[in-house]
């Protein structure tokens, strides 16, 4: 049987998943309630975050697939996946067109050499106009680049929810037979020689219960069979032995055992426990072993610690350091944008792509009964020939006219810079350049300033000179100066003062933030002091206490909402704000030590 690999790839929400989804379902590989997206968050949150295999039969061909994720923080999923397969499918929703991770993932399948498959998705959007975009990505080929062959693309037009493609707009369809033919007829069989011996590289692990650590692999040379003798070499060329015990290949996104699977094939390996992304499986020691997988490096880093204030263990199952250290060894293994590095004690200092990378892992860890706390963000300053160098970022925004001075003050303070700005009706689409110390913490107040209608996406474009001090936060922290629980009473007279992050009857401790000021300033408050009561009653003074809703902390506004001396506490059920030092006269001390320094 022919064997076609594709990737899918698009900027988040372009209908990645739904495609996927949509294309199971035509070839019978769908069962009811089933999506590519099965993990718990990402099903929470609507975008995909791991990349995922699944398998369909088709007009007597194997096509394996991988949905991989859209968000620019989980680009290393994609650069891994990219290298397994033999051919894209490029998402482009029809009235947004390219966004900035259209442009992050088509320039690493450009660089590949692979030809992508251009699908125009959404066409039923009433603001979509597939030729306007199917323009702007031929413009995106020529930009990134792409040689002769690879601008012939192909395009098929597509409304992925409703599983209907077509190769014209005139076309009549009613399902995704347009799409799959093009795939069939632009996607060179996956052949290589059966008779070299076993070459295959992992990008990719699973985990069973019973056989442990899976690698999920791309076949390359030769077939592989359960109980072959292998080599295992990393890219840098050390070589260790391992035995084979189960194969499995994809049929749907369940997996099927095998005796033998040939090359071209992508497989799941059993029987090789300390497997890593990147190395290379052969039954001849004497191989070279396959490039080295590269991603991007990390742009932000924060510390990891062991939680240490008085609420301290309530939650948590897992709260030593020992234990967030084999945690984070466990991520590395199949997190490769992940950086981190371990050095002494219980502080582990974390580097990953951005702010929304860190925060998942975190949930995650915290789902798990992890306890810890996190610094402030920080970004990843290099020096390179005598000048100091910082990450920038991309930022594409579309946003209603009549928010765009709002925008365009607050990023302009941020030491964002305009490169393009287009006006459609009444949306304005935005494309600056800014520093990713400018955009960490902004997201949330980008929510606020547009009322929830605007879009924002961004992608890292490098490293470029240091842009000096950027002023971003203007409120202050709120302080509990004593412990216990809040009182009613008391956060109706500090409401007036900022934004609160606790409810009344919220336990509390001394050196905790419970809100933000308006103003700027730090305030230390006590939030647990009651009304003074009497046997005197006087007109007015009894009415009813009205609280404001308070603005839950979760750990995305969170990360941002903090300031560098502040620690943000996560555990299985609550995310809290402390300072690092609790009492006063301690952080009086640390800023006395700072100053002599």
């Amino acid at each position: 049987m022919e064997i076609r690999n594709i990737a899918i790839i698009a900027h988040v929400d372009h209908g990645k998943t739904t495609i996927t989804d949509a294309i199971m379902r035509q070839t019978g590989e769908f069962l009811p309630g089933m999506s590519m997206d099965t993990n718990t968050l990402e099903k929470e949150r609507g975008i995909t975050i791991y990349a995922k295999n699944t398998s369909i039969h088709y007009a007597g061909t194997k096509i394996n697939i991988v949905d991989t994720p859209g968000h620019a923080d989980f680009g290393s999923e994609v650069e891994r996946v990219l290298r397994s397969i033999d051919s894209v499918l490029l998402i482009v929703d029809a009235q947004e067109g390219p966004m900035p991770q259209t442009r992050f993932v088509l320039k690493k399948s450009l660089e590949l050499g692979l030809k992508p498959i251009v699908v125009i998705n959404k066409i039923d959007k009433p603001a979509a106009n597939p030729k306007l975009a199917e323009e702007q990505v031929l413009e995106l080929f020529m930009e990134l680049g792409a040689n002769d062959e690879q601008l012939d693309f192909t395009t098929v037009y597509a409304i992925g929810r409703d599983g209907v493609a077509k190769k014209t707009l005139e076309d009549e369809s009613k399902d995704l037979t347009p799409l799959l033919d093009t795939i069939l007829e632009e996607v060179l069989p996956a052949e290589a020689p059966l008779d070299a011996p076993l070459r295959t590289q992992v990008f990719n692990l699973g985990y069973d219960n019973f056989l442990g650590r899976l690698a999920v692999a791309r076949v390359y040379d030769g077939v592989v069979h359960p109980g072959d003798t292998v080599f295992i070499k990393k890219p840098t060329g050390e070589t260790r032995s391992g035995k084979i015990t189960k194969v499995f290949t994809f049929k749907g996104v369940s997996r099927e055992e095998v005796d033998e699977a040939p090359a071209g094939d992508i497989v799941m390996i059993a029987g090789l426990p300390d497997i890593f992304i990147g190395e290379t499986i052969t039954t001849d020691e004497s191989a070279e072993p396959l490039p080295a997988i590269k991603v991007d490096e990390p742009t932000i880093t924060l510390d990891f610690l062991v939680n240490d204030s008085p609420f301290a263990g309530r939650e948590g199952k897992f709260v030593t350091g020992r234990q967030i250290r084999e945690r984070l060894e466990r991520e590395l293994e199949i997190n490769v944008g992940l950086h981190v590095d371990f050095g002494q004690g219980n502080s582990f200092n974390v580097s990953g792509r951005g702010e929304l990378h860190v925060a998942v892992l975190l949930e995650n860890m915290r789902r798990e009964g992890y306890e810890m706390q996190v610094s402030q963000p920080r970004i990843i300053i290099k020096e390179e020939g005598g000048v100091k160098l910082e990450p920038y970022e991309e930022v594409t925004i579309d946003v209603p006219s009549e928010y765009q001075g709002a925008v365009i003050e607050k990023l302009g303070k941020r030491k964002g810079i305009i490169r393009s700005m287009v006006q459609h009706e009444n949306t304005v689409r935005l494309v600056l350049e800014i520093p990713t110390r400018g955009l960490l913490g902004y997201r949330g107040q980008f929510v606020i300033d547009t009322k929830g209608e605007g879009i924002l996406a961004s992608r890292v474009i490098g490293f470029k000179p240091y842009a000096g001090e950027i002023l971003k936060r203007a409120t202050g922290s709120m302080v509990s100066m004593a412990r216990g629980k809040a009182l009613g009473f008391s956060l109706f007279n500090l409401q007036e003062r900022g934004v609160l992050y606790i409810n009344a009857n919220t336990e509390v401790y001394e050196g905790m933030v419970i809100g933000n000021t308006s103003k700027g300033e730090e305030m230390m408050v006590n939030p647990i002091k009651g009304k003074q009561l009497t046997n005197m009653r006087a007109s007015g003074s009894d009415e009813n206490i009205m609280l404001i809703p308070p603005q839950e902390l979760t750990i995305e506004s969170g990360l941002e909402n903090m300031s560098g001396d502040e620690y943000l506490e996560i555990t299985p059920k609550s995310v809290r704000l402390r300072k690092k030092y609790l009492t006063d006269a301690d952080r009086t001390k640390a800023k006395r030590q700072e100053t002599t320094k």
